[in-house]
């Protein structure tokens, strides 16, 4: 049995991690969610998580290829997760005009969100869709579905939470008739959509406070005193929280590519890094400047002070990043689309050009022949244990590793 992987990336997040996560584990203690993922992240793909066993058809030649960590933080194993989801989400597309909003926490929450993320980002998803469904209520008496999608980074990999929500252009009335905008440009003005998010989020922080569900630690004790914390949200509500809408995103076939830009996106993807020096000590990878007109840069770091940053982007244990409102709702939904669809049909809001081809994800390969027509056939358990299958699976990766963090 000859071992071949096949070709990796030239550089990848796993093979930075091998190289400075001892270095950063000597300087910080870390909390064992932390430490339990980067671990698995290190070791992603490299074959201490064990390996699977291909046999090409054509030249019946077997070779390995190693496991991925399947850990959601992970940029080698995210695509495939992707395409599974999106196909799952196809079943609940509407045929209708969508519209993607953006809601950003403002900096000078940041510190405070570093050390209470869970409720910060539950809050930020609650009062994003609770404003969203609102102006869906007053503007068009209909019920929206919204699917939301949690970012905590920029581009320079330093804390930015920020909420993308792709929203149906209307809903569904009490009389399960179809309601929304007779234009396609803008769903809500977004100046108003703001200004209720902002106070439903300031709400809600104060209600946190006043029930000790927040931490303060270090500098930021002062902000347990309820007049510190008074004087904070005086801060923040003074200023314009940023709020973003991108108005029409055509139709609901563009959707699901639409949503594969954000919704299995991690901090950091392989492709962005650029160099590795184990001498300097330091990692290179490229960023986008949108202070400067988009441009691409590069930016070197030391690989503790990348691991740190890397580390702000870790979600509680059990978080989940994507959630589902209104009719679009995990318990509604079920019930709720299909009233859609009946109402859409016969409605003027009615949007569904003809879908556009999209090329198909390229086939596994043998390394050996370059045929197409490979079958899993066996693995290879981390425990060195060898497990072959009686009936292998047909061309096709075998079933992912289910997240476990």
């Amino acid at each position: 049995m000859s071992c071949h992987s096949g070709p990796a990336p030239e550089l990848t997040v796993a093979q930075v991690l091998k190289v400075f996560l001892p270095e950063y584990l000597d300087r910080q203690p870390l909390p064992a969610h932390h430490l339990k993922v980067l671990r698995r992240l290190a070791q992603c793909r490299s074959g201490q998580l064990g390996w699977t066993v291909w046999q090409c058809q054509q030249c019946h030649r077997t070779h390995w290829r190693p496991h991925g960590c399947g850990d959601r933080h992970c940029p080698s194993c995210q695509h495939q997760r992707s395409r599974q989801w999106l196909q799952e989400q196809r079943r609940a597309l509407l045929p209708v005009r969508y519209f993607h909003w953006v809601f950003t926490l403002p900096a000078a929450l940041r510190p405070l969100i570093l050390q209470n993320q869970a409720p910060f980002y539950r809050l930020l998803f609650e009062s994003a869709s609770a404003t969203l469904l609102q102006f869906g209520q007053q503007r068009f008496q209909a019920e929206l579905g919204l699917t939301a999608i949690l970012h905590t980074w920029g581009q320079n990999l330093m804390n930015h939470p920020h909420l993308h929500c792709l929203v149906t252009g209307g809903g569904l009335t009490a009389q399960n008739t179809w309601a929304g905008p007779k234009q396609t440009r803008w769903l809500f003005p977004i100046h108003a959509v703001g200004h209720v998010f902002r106070a439903k989020f300031c709400a809600g922080l104060l209600q946190l406070h006043t029930t000790g569900k927040l931490q303060f630690h270090g500098q930021l004790q002062p902000l347990q005193d309820a007049g510190a914390f008074a004087a904070l949200l005086r801060q923040v509500r003074a200023r314009r929280w940023v709020v973003f809408a991108k108005g029409s995103v055509v139709g609901p076939d563009a959707v699901l590519d639409y949503l594969g830009r954000y919704t299995h996106r991690v901090a950091i993807t392989n492709s962005r890094l650029r160099a590795l020096d184990p001498h300097a000590r330091t990692v290179t990878f490229t960023y986008k400047d949108y202070a400067d007109a988009g441009r691409s840069k590069a930016l070197t770091l030391t690989g503790v002070e990348f691991i740190r940053r890397l580390r702000l982007h870790l979600l509680p244990r059990g978080f989940t990043k994507i959630r589902h409102y209104g009719l679009l709702g995990n318990n509604r939904r079920r019930r709720r689309v299909p009233q859609a669809r009946t109402a859409l049909a016969s409605s003027p809001l009615r949007f569904a050009p003809a879908p556009t081809p999209r090329p198909a994800p390229p086939p596994l390969t043998c390394p050996h022949c370059q045929g197409t027509d490979v079958r899993c056939i066996g693995r290879v358990e981390r425990s060195g244990q060898i497990r072959l299958f009686a009936r292998p699976w047909l061309s096709g990766p075998a079933p992912a590793y289910t997240d476990t963090s």
